[in-house]
């Protein structure tokens, strides 16, 4: 009896993480920047390093590469508003620049945040068709701004000392990110260039010293023996005048290989391994395979030598659209339904269409070929393994 009365009594329960207020607590309210630089990142990544520009542009290209489809529930429709918004988000790039822009931001920044443009008020759901334009923005002019339950509130955006505060208390919030795990962050995500931060350090290394061989002749390097009278050393002077012509003139990068000028009785011995015997190419091309494995690239598409792991190249390409770019454009796909669903509509769904994926044409007529052998399904079964929708009269076991 007293137990129901309590029941009663009690206020209404609401769902919510029971760790909420501890993430409250620790930056309710407070904006926070993005933890790492991502200009020097960019710089010493994306715009210095080959194999991180092309690994991003190989991913970014094929994910803008792709075509979605808009199902409302099973069923696939061919003309939509949302359709028409993924085909042209703004009037300054299609659909395949603003997914590759999209793309490249989560490669280079683990984030990646969408901004939808509407008309006055319409936000707040109150049409279909309101939402006009999506825009990409830049992850390092961002910073989230925590709510009291921790979770984001606002977002800031910062160019030129100005800044633009988007309240996110809409229905339709008018900012998406999009972020990749972060073991360590609540509101960032963690990047595979910063993952590869130590591979691309190591390649862009081994290429100025490589340059810097050649700058100077690829000089090896060794020992000074001083050859004067028997018994007789260098003075104090002497020595400590060496020491610094050694420091300043041919040690670093920019010096590596200078050839020495030699005087006063003193003669040059190799004794350690030249840049050949360290072979600097073999660790190029293992920080280069590191980078691509970040990235979720084979090496043999980058053309990276020495790499057996695939047995064709056709193979190492099914690979990459299978585990690389299917899976980031699905992510992508189903934020964006998520996101804009209050403002077109329940029961919708941007997928993938992978029949027009050139790449995965043998995995398909593969398919096909096990669905056609197959006598214990029914036509409909069959249309429903490979991706189709149900016919009149297709729950029979012919054809």
């Amino acid at each position: 009896m007293f137990d129901r009365l309590k029941s009663l009594l009690r206020a209404p329960e609401h769902k919510a993480s029971r760790t909420a207020r501890l993430i409250a607590i620790e930056s309710g309210g407070r904006a926070r920047w993005t933890p790492r630089d991502y200009a020097a990142l960019a710089r010493e990544g994306y715009a210095r390093n080959a194999i991180v520009y092309r690994a991003v542009r190989l991913v970014a290209e094929s994910v803008g590469a792709l075509s979605f489809v808009l199902y409302e529930g099973a069923a696939e429709l061919g003309a939509h508003p949302l359709l028409d918004l993924m085909a042209r988000p703004n009037p300054r790039q299609d659909g395949a620049s603003f997914l590759e822009a999209v793309s490249s931001h989560l490669l280079l920044a683990g984030n990646a945040y969408i901004e939808a443009v509407a008309l006055q008020g319409s936000l707040a759901g109150e049409g279909a068709a309101q939402v006009r334009e999506l825009y990409a923005l830049r992850p390092d002019r961002m910073k989230v701004v925590p709510g009291p339950d921790g979770w984001p509130q606002a977002f800031e955006y910062t160019v030129a000392a100005q800044t633009v505060r988007f309240e996110q208390s809409a229905v339709l919030p008018p900012i998406l990110q999009l972020t990749l795990f972060n073991p360590l962050d609540d509101y960032y995500g963690l990047s595979p260039l910063e993952a590869a931060a130590v591979a691309v350090d190591t390649h862009n290394a081994a290429a100025s010293w490589n340059k810097a061989l050649l700058d100077n002749a690829a000089r090896p390097s060794g020992a000074l023996v001083y050859g004067g009278p028997e018994g007789s050393v260098l003075s104090d002077a002497q020595f400590e005048r060496l020491k610094k012509e050694l420091a300043n003139q041919y040690q670093g990068v920019g010096n590596a290989g200078r050839p020495m000028v030699l005087e006063g009785g003193l003669d040059w011995k190799a004794m350690s391994f030249t840049p050949k015997d360290m072979d600097f190419m073999e660790a190029k091309h293992s920080a280069a395979r590191e980078i691509a494995l970040a990235f979720g690239v084979p090496p043999m598409l980058l053309a990276i030598p020495g790499d057996n792991t695939y047995s064709n190249y056709q193979e190492a390409n099914r690979v990459f659209w299978r585990q690389t770019v299917l899976p980031l454009a699905s992510r992508i796909g189903g934020a964006l339904t998520q996101w804009l669903a209050p403002a077109f509509g329940a029961g919708l769904t941007l997928a993938v269409d992978t029949d027009r994926i050139e790449a995965l044409g043998p995995d398909r007529a593969a398919l096909w070929e096990r669905v056609t052998k197959a006598p214990f399904l029914t036509v409909n079964e069959k249309r429903a393994a490979t991706g189709y929708g149900a016919v009149q009269g297709g729950d029979s076991f012919g054809g």
